[in-house]
C-alpha cells in the first residue's frame, strides 16, 4: 500500500507532466513513456524507469512549482537527446555536466513560463563562456571542449553548482531497476548491459526522430524558437555512417590470383594424398571472383571554404581503405580530380604505389569558387573516350557549397561532408549525402 507521501510525490510528478504536455505537444510520447519506481536519492531515469524519492519530489515542489516542472524536462531532454547509454566509454563527470548544459540551454532558450528557474541568469553567463569556443552546444561538442581544454577543477565546480540537476549514476551501472544486477549465468554482465543500452538507444532515437519531423512540420512555432532543440535533435539524429563499407559499395566482380576454398574440393584432394602415393585427384583453383574496387573517380573541392588539412585527413582515410588487400585490384584506374571554378588537376593512379607516391607529394590547387558541373562534364567525357570501361562511382569531398548539376548522371555519386558547427547543405536528390565526423578521419 502506497504511503501518504508517495501518493501526494506521484500527484506532483503528474501535474509537471500534464503542463508540458500543454506546452509541448510534440514531446507527447516521450513525457509519457516512463514508469516510476520508488528510489533512496532525487530523481534519475535510465531510459526505462524514472526513480523518485517521495521526499525530495515533495519538498522540491514546496520550494518551487516551476523547478518541479523544469526537473521533469530536464531528464526527459537527456533521454530524447540518448544521453544515458553512452556505457563506460565516457569520463563521468565532464559528461554528466556536458548533457546538463546541453539541457538546461534548450529550457532556457524554450522559455516555458511554467518551467523557469532562478538559475538561468547565472547559467547563461556560463553559457557565454562556452559561446567563445564553440557554436552548438549539444553535450557531445561540450564534452570534447571539455576533454582538450583542461578546465581546472574549480571552474569545474561552479559550472556543476549552476546545472546539476538530477542524478546520473544509473547511466553508468547497466541496471534495470537499483539493486538488480546482471543474471549470473545467463550472460557475461558486461554483454547484458550493452544489449540494453543498445535497445533503449533505439527506442529514443526512434522517439527523437519523430519529435525533429514534427518539429520540422507540423510545431512551426515551437521549431522557430527552439533552435538549441534542433540542432540537438540534428546531431543526435544524423545517421552514423561506416565509411570502409560504404566504399566498398562501388566494387565489382574480378579475378584474382587466391585459393577459391568455396570451389576447391577437400575430399577428393585428400583421397588422392591416402591412396595414389601423395598424388591429389583434384588441384586447387588458382584465381578466385571477388568483389574490389577496380575503376573510380575521387573529386576534390579545393574552393577557399574547404580546409587543406580536411582534404589530406579525407585522401588519407579513403587511401588506407583501398589499400586493403580484399578492398584493391593490383591494377586500377581511379582519377583524383582537383576542382573549384575550373578543373585544376587530373591525376591517374594504377596500383599501390602511385597512391601513396601521390598522397607524399600531393598540393592542393585552386582556392576559387565552386563549380560541381565541371567535374561531372570531365568525367563524362572520359567515359566517352573509353577511359573508363565500368566506372561504378564518384566521391565528391566538399563543404557543399556550389553549382550542381541538373540531370542524373549515369554512375553513382556521392557528396561527403564534413561534420561542423554549421548546417550541412542538402544535394540533389539523385545523390547520396555522407556526413563524415572529425573524429573518424583523424582515426587513419
Amino acid at each position: 500500500m502506497k504511503s501518504e507521501a508517495d501518493i501526494l510525490a506521484n500527484e506532483i510528478l503528474d501535474l509537471s507532466r500534464n503542463k508540458l504536455l500543454v506546452n509541448l505537444r510534440f514531446m507527447d510520447v516521450a513525457l509519457s513513456y516512463h514508469k516510476r519506481v520508488l528510489y533512496e536519492g532525487s530523481l534519475a531515469t535510465d531510459g526505462k524507469t524514472l526513480y523518485y524519492e517521495p521526499g525530495f519530489v515533495l519538498k522540491m515542489y514546496k520550494e518551487s512549482r516551476e523547478e518541479s516542472v523544469r526537473l521533469y524536462l530536464h531528464m526527459i531532454l537527456h533521454c530524447v537527446f540518448q544521453h544515458p547509454f553512452v556505457g563506460l566509454t565516457v569520463e563521468e563527470r565532464l559528461w554528466n555536466l556536458a548533457c546538463d548544459i546541453a539541457v538546461e540551454c534548450v529550457i532556457n532558450e524554450l522559455g516555458l513560463n511554467g518551467a523557469s528557474s532562478v538559475r538561468e541568469t547565472g547559467q547563461n553567463q556560463i553559457v557565454s563562456e562556452i559561446k567563445r569556443d564553440l557554436k552548438v552546444l549539444t553535450a557531445e561538442k561540450i564534452y570534447s571542449l571539455f576533454k582538450s581544454a583542461d578546465y581546472p577543477d574549480r571552474e569545474l565546480s561552479r559550472w556543476e553548482a549552476a546545472f546539476r540537476s538530477d542524478d546520473h549514476s544509473l547511466w553508468y551501472s547497466g541496471i534495470t531497476e537499483p539493486g538488480l544486477n546482471a543474471d549470473e549465468g545467463s550472460e557475461n554482465a558486461e554483454d547484458q548491459v550493452a544489449r540494453n543500452i543498445s535497445s533503449d538507444k533505439e527506442f529514443w532515437g526512434q522517439i527523437s526522430d519523430q519529435i525533429q519531423m514534427d518539429l520540422e512540420t507540423f510545431s512551426i512555432p515551437q521549431g522557430d524558437k527552439a533552435g538549441n532543440l534542433m540542432q540537438n535533435l540534428k546531431a543526435v539524429n544524423r545517421e552514423k555512417y561506416d565509411y570502409t563499407s560504404f566504399l566498398r559499395k562501388f566494387a565489382v566482380l574480378g579475378e584474382t590470383m587466391k585459393v577459391n576454398e568455396d570451389e576447391f574440393d577437400y575430399i577428393y584432394y585428400t583421397y588422392g594424398l591416402e591412396h595414389y602415393e601423395n598424388m591429389p585427384l583434384i588441384e586447387p583453383l588458382e584465381y578466385k571472383e571477388v568483389k574490389r574496387i577496380k575503376e573510380f573517380v575521387i573529386a576534390i573541392d579545393t574552393s577557399g571554404s574547404v580546409m587543406g588539412g580536411e582534404v589530406q585527413m579525407f585522401l588519407q582515410k579513403t587511401c588506407n581503405i583501398l589499400l586493403q588487400e580484399d578492398s584493391f585490384f593490383s591494377r586500377v584506374n581511379i582519377h583524383i580530380i582537383q576542382s573549384d571554378a575550373d578543373i585544376q588537376d587530373d591525376i591517374v593512379i594504377h596500383n599501390r604505389d602511385e597512391f601513396e607516391g601521390y598522397l607524399k607529394s600531393m598540393k592542393i590547387l585552386g582556392h576559387g569558387g565552386t563549380d560541381f558541373r565541371l567535374v561531372f562534364r570531365k568525367v563524362d567525357k572520359l567515359i566517352e573516350e573509353k577511359h573508363f570501361n565500368n566506372l561504378k562511382g564518384l566521391i565528391y569531398f566538399t563543404d557543399g557549397y556550389g553549382t550542381f548539376p541538373e540531370n542524373k548522371p549515369s554512375y553513382t555519386t556521392a557528396f561527403i561532408f564534413v561534420e561542423d558547427e554549421y548546417e550541412v547543405p542538402e544535394v540533389p536528390p539523385w545523390a547520396i549525402k555522407l556526413v563524415l565526423q572529425r573524429e573518424e578521419l583523424e582515426m587513419l
